[in-house]
């Protein structure tokens, strides 16, 4: 018997889609408690169709990395939504603790896919208001 842990495969046919979500947009946990990995942090997919937009949200004390898959997607971000900027395929996107923001997906077609990693293995998230920004 090893003293390691297992290296763990996780496919896409287990991602966790119960894991939390804010509206108009998907999350799919690939590690989480809730798959029985035992990990100081959280991964996994989110994806937002075409011409939509995620509610404004924040993720508590997590920090959040994603690198973007496949699509384009404008970040807005701020107390009141006043900054943005755009991700392509191959940036990553590093969104502070606490810090409000919003998905949009500028696309008439395409939807946009990030591989997303946070920084405690319980996921966080904070839906806020519609009405929040102006």
């Amino acid at each position: 018997m090893s003293p390691f842990p297992p290296v763990r495969i996780i496919s896409p046919a287990d991602f966790d889609r119960a894991t939390a979500q804010t509206p108009r947009s998907e999350r799919s946990a690939a590690i989480a408690p809730e798959l029985g990995i035992a990990s100081a942090l959280w991964g996994g997919l989110f994806e937002v169709e075409p011409e939509a937009r995620t509610g404004i949200h924040h993720h508590g004390e997590q920090q959040t990395v994603a690198y973007v898959l496949s699509g384009i997607c404008k970040v807005r971000w701020g107390a009141k939504g006043e900054f943005s900027a755009t991700a392509k395929a191959g940036d990553f996107i590093h969104v502070p603790a606490f810090l409000p923001h919003m998905e949009i997906n500028p696309s008439k077609l395409k939807p946009f896919r990030w591989v997303v990693v946070r920084s405690t293995a319980t996921p966080i998230v904070v839906n806020l208001p519609d009405d929040t920004w102006p």
